[in-house]
């Protein structure tokens, strides 16, 4: 009687895949959780779940709810695991929801991190950005070791916690004051210095900055570079409002401040999309730009390219970002210690038909 071959199923080559992985090493002492693993290897949950199935039968993993999938069992003639070479940018947003510009450092990283043989992903999730995010952050490092991390959006807690654990970190934009994480980003403070400076010299005596209620260091190196300009100045004023990051919350700053006597003549606004609520909102109240009222944008878009009049505002550098990431992270991939310096990349303004002289 002949034998045929038994075709294996996509869950069995699945379970085959994730048993060679752990032989070698791959993850610490937990498996990565099925989100992840799912996308990594592109299958489906259920798929997925029936290869940890298998796995579970046979004593390698333990599934233990809330915690996820830990590894029991290695062969003892496996050699030890090669150190990580691979980088993971941390988002509290999946990669398509980011603002264009850290989309395109992003997949710029990407590439330059391929051309060296090392791999990028990026990993999200809102839990790891709370006010007390350390258990989260603690279970996340036990189920995806990778050579080293960078932050993009951290607040405090999140920063603090990276340093106080010495997990080999990079922040992708601006530390909080106490912080000494190595970091590259644009220098918001120069940014909204130059801004202020720039409204001021076209003769405007009264101007405002339209920004977040965040709590992210980059809005309040804004607010700091912003009151900088008009240090020392006797004719200058400056007045910082800040939002809730929505719509409406932007048109009652903007009503207010145009109540007052005299109203501010120039505005910085900080985020790109707001700059377009901010001109809306300013016709709507019958005053025009930058006839009656200035605006520049502290950020940039591609669709700023085609609001008219043309918004005066700071370039986005998505390569020299993703360069400055680059040279701050590869010691760590090459084995060595992370540098403590950082990369201040200075503003570059893009001349706009939003910004005159002062009425």
């Amino acid at each position: 009687m002949s034998i045929l071959p038994q075709l294996q199923t996509l869950s069995s080559q699945l379970a085959a895949i994730l048993r060679r992985e752990i032989a070698r090493g791959a993850w610490g002492e937990w498996l990565p959780n099925e989100r992840v693993l799912s996308q990594r290897l592109q299958v489906s949950r259920n798929t997925l779940r029936t290869a940890l199935g298998e796995l579970q039968q046979a004593g390698i993993i333990r599934a233990i709810h809330g915690s996820g999938n830990r590894i029991l069992l290695r062969p003892e003639s496996v050699e030890p695991a090669a150190a990580p070479r691979d980088l993971a940018v941390l988002s509290p947003e999946p990669a398509e929801r980011l603002r264009p510009n850290v989309t395109l450092w992003i997949d710029r990283l990407r590439v330059l991190c391929g051309e060296k043989g090392y791999r990028l992903q990026v990993v999200h999730g809102r839990q790891y950005f709370r006010p007390n995010p350390a258990a989260a952050l603690e279970k996340l490092m036990r189920q995806q070791p990778h050579a080293g991390w960078i932050l993009i959006l951290g607040g405090r807690a999140t920063q603090h916690w990276f340093e106080l654990n010495r997990v080999p970190c990079v922040v992708a934009g601006t530390v909080h004051v106490g912080i000494s994480l190595p970091y590259c980003a644009q220098d918001h403070r120069a940014m909204a210095r130059d801004a202020a400076q720039r409204l001021f010299a076209l003769g405007h005596r009264k101007i405002a900055l339209l920004t977040r209620r965040s709590g992210l260091a980059v809005d309040a190196e804004s607010e700091a570079g912003f009151s900088d300009a008009a240090a020392g100045r006797s004719d200058g004023e400056v007045i910082v409002c800040r939002h809730d990051d929505t719509v409406a919350g932007v048109c009652l700053q903007v009503r207010q401040l145009m109540r007052q006597n005299p109203a501010p003549t120039g505005l910085l606004v900080t985020n790109a999309h707001f700059h377009l609520t901010v001109s809306g909102c300013l016709q709507q109240l019958g005053l025009r730009v930058p006839r009656d009222v200035s605006l520049i944008s502290r950020t940039d878009d591609p669709f700023l390219g085609y609001v008219t009049p043309e918004p005066a505002r700071y370039a986005a550098l998505p390569r020299q970002m993703a360069a400055g990431l680059l040279t701050l992270v590869e010691p760590l991939l090459a084995g060595r210690r992370l540098p403590r310096r950082s990369i201040a990349i200075p503003p570059r303004f893009i001349p706009g038909l939003s910004l005159g002289p002062a009425p």
